[in-house]
């Protein structure tokens, strides 16, 4: 590792990062391979399906469930995942899956459904108060304390990277403000990104979910170095978004130069572009393992106030009733200023 990265510490700091790689599968039509997986290598026979119900509707999810049914795997829905979980959404999506006999997880839809079904999955796993596994200052932040049922993730956004990260965010309503639970335990165990799933993706989203994929690349790639960061006491304390690294440069890196020559691709063919469409899809999946191990900043930080804290209106997001700036936009809007100052 040649990176001045890799050099820079002391004994106060860590010289240690950690990769957390993910098992991702890319290609079209991969989706109908999920109930082989299901069957053959996770051994599952019941499982429990995390979508919107909007995707519910799309032909995506008539694919997915083919391949179950093909599969002989039993399955049951959960449909009502929220845009922009909450900690109340949270705490059905726990209910549900908490009284359910299930031996593994499916998520089909953008990072609201992956985050909520990793959510559901640790807390029907190991059960506890729901501020145990939150990050400090509002929750406890204790680690998880070993594996959870098998979950497949699959995306239906070019945007968050969900399939590849430890982490799941939501509003919490009492303070008004954004967190999350990371832990790698949370990682999907693989994730099934599939250009086919995102046919049906709106333009406006698409450019929203998209912008978000470029702050999460440029981010961890300006994140504080892992090696200026204080030496856990034990290596389970470790934080899975430990600063920037070697490694996690090289998939940052990638994102940002997919997405600067497909996204404005996607927005000329209203989202109907194939090829640009399959870009984005590897750039989001690339920056997840880009900040699923090094992190994000200020972007991400400063966009917490701007989307917990709207009251009304919801002008960007059919079929959504409770009021809503989507992610991407909440992000994008600081980071002229974000990297004006961090360019410094």
């Amino acid at each position: 590792l040649c990176c001045p990265r890799a050099r820079e510490f002391s004994a106060a700091t860590d010289p240690i990062f950690q990769l957390a790689a993910s098992n991702l599968r890319f290609g079209k039509s991969a989706t109908t391979e999920c109930g082989q997986d299901l069957k053959e290598y996770f051994k599952c026979q019941k499982i429990v399906v995390f979508t919107d119900s909007n995707i519910k509707q799309l032909a995506c999810f008539q694919t997915l469930l083919e391949s179950l049914e093909q599969s002989q795997i039993q399955s049951e829905i959960f449909d009502q995942v929220r845009v922009e979980p909450n900690d109340v959404s949270y705490r059905d999506a726990i209910s549900f899956l908490s009284n359910r006999s299930y031996d593994g997880v499916v998520a089909m839809g953008g990072g609201s459904v992956i985050d909520t079904a990793k959510a559901a999955n640790l807390y029907a796993c190991h059960s506890t108060d729901f501020y145990d596994y939150v990050n400090p200052p509002l929750g406890k932040g204790l680690p998880v304390p070993g594996a959870i049922k098998p979950l497949i993730a699959i995306p239906t956004t070019a945007g968050t990277g969900s399939e590849t990260t430890g982490v799941a965010i939501f509003d919490d309503s009492p303070t008004k403000s954004k967190t999350g639970i990371a832990d790698r335990y949370l990682r999907p165990s693989l994730g099934i990104v599939d250009p086919v799933n995102t046919i049906d993706l709106p333009t406006e989203v698409a450019i929203y979910t998209g912008l978000d994929v470029f702050c999460h690349a440029i981010e961890s790639y300006t994140a504080l170095p892992s090696t200026k960061r204080i030496k856990p006491t034990s290596p389970l304390l470790r934080p899975a978004y430990q600063g920037s690294n070697p490694v996690s440069d090289i998939w940052s890196l990638y994102a940002i130069e997919t997405v600067v020559q497909a996204l404005p691709k996607v927005l000329e063919s209203n989202n109907d572009n194939e090829e640009a469409r399959f870009a984005m899809l590897l750039a989001s999946s690339a920056a997840g393992m880009g900040f699923g191990n090094a992190g994000v900043h200020l972007c991400h930080g400063m966009s917490y106030p701007v989307s917990s804290q709207v009251k009304k209106g919801n002008e960007f997001y059919k079929n959504v009733a409770h009021p809503l700036i989507p992610h991407g936009l909440s992000v994008i809007v600081n980071a002229p200023a974000v990297f004006e100052f961090t360019g410094v």
